[in-house]
């Protein structure tokens, strides 16, 4: 007798992979991907360094993304969500500041920042990039929900996932990232 979830585990899956397909971009997913892969490359080659920030499961992306970077792609990298820094920088200037305080202390021009927001809405990714896009530091932005969310439009390449659900945004996010990480990592190890 067949498992009666086996058809809620295919749907699931379904989802998953519909939300990674939705993930649009004006200039089109593949030619995106390569933009921010592009910059990752610049600031290696320029000594800059990728900082990702995001709340939540979302943070979780950029802490494991920031290792994998730094680990796998030799690229500099850190996630800002340490909670040592958050909650100083919370105690200090309010945590709707916490990212651009930090962008402000250690950004630099030629730096990329991926900015990661299920909603899109979230007011201290949002002042972030603002802050980020001021000091001359690349933004690429991942979201969700609603295609009119606010972060959508305000990096130099922006990553939309048309889901409403935390899960499948996470994970078409982590993924569309992981990928752009390949896409540093896997020509540089062909051509040692």
């Amino acid at each position: 007798m067949a498992d009666p979830r086996a058809d809620a585990i295919a749907k699931h899956f379904e989802r998953s992979l519909a939300a990674l397909d939705s993930a649009a971009h004006d200039l089109g997913l593949q030619a995106a991907v390569l933009a921010i892969a592009e910059a990752c490359t610049r600031a290696l080659k320029d000594g800059g360094k990728i900082m990702l920030a995001g709340n939540g499961g979302s943070a979780a992306i950029c802490s494991h993304q920031a290792i994998e970077f730094l680990k796998n792609g030799g690229i500099r990298a850190l996630a800002l969500n340490d909670g040592a820094s958050l909650t100083a920088l919370a105690n200090d200037f309010g945590y709707a500041n916490v990212f651009a305080e930090q962008i402000k202390m250690i950004g630099l021009s030629g730096d990329l920042l991926i900015a990661i927001s299920s909603s899109g809405q979230s007011t201290n990714i949002l002042k972030g990039v603002e802050v980020a896009r001021a000091h001359g530091i690349k933004v690429a932005t991942f979201s969700g929900f609603k295609p009119d969310n606010l972060l959508r439009s305000r990096g130099h390449v922006n990553f939309y996932v048309a889901s409403d659900q935390y899960g499948f945004v996470e994970i078409a996010h982590h993924a569309l990232i992981q990928a752009i990480l390949d896409l540093n990592v896997i020509p540089r190890r062909s051509t040692e």
